[in-house]
């Protein structure tokens, strides 16, 4: 019998939320000393200032989150280092968002 359940319908703004949750407790209080308004087109490197362990952090924190098929150094080893660097909070949020309506 074919399956006819039909894929989960995911808030795309929710996730968008929850990622920018899960960045704000890896800066901290970093994000008010900057004045960063953390949009889709904020970027983890140059507007936050986050290196590559923090997002292997961050990526530990969406398994936790939104558990383990969303596996951002899996996704992120199919990038080259200068879209690592320029990696937005918006790429992250579409990936997490892509990866649970999948599911």
């Amino acid at each position: 019998m074919p399956d006819t359940t039909t894929p989960p319908v995911v808030d795309p703004v929710a996730v968008f939320d929850d990622v920018v949750e899960l960045i704000g407790g890896l800066v901290g209080d970093d994000l008010d000393i900057l004045g960063v308004e953390v949009r889709g087109d904020t970027a983890f490197h140059e507007d936050l200032g986050l290196e590559s362990v923090d997002l292997v952090t961050l990526g530990t924190l969406l398994a936790e989150r939104f558990g383990p098929r969303v596996n951002l150094a899996e996704h992120l080893a199919e990038f080259d280092l200068d879209d690592v660097i320029g990696l937005t909070v918006g790429q992250i949020a579409d990936y997490v968002t892509d990866r649970l309506a999948e599911a």
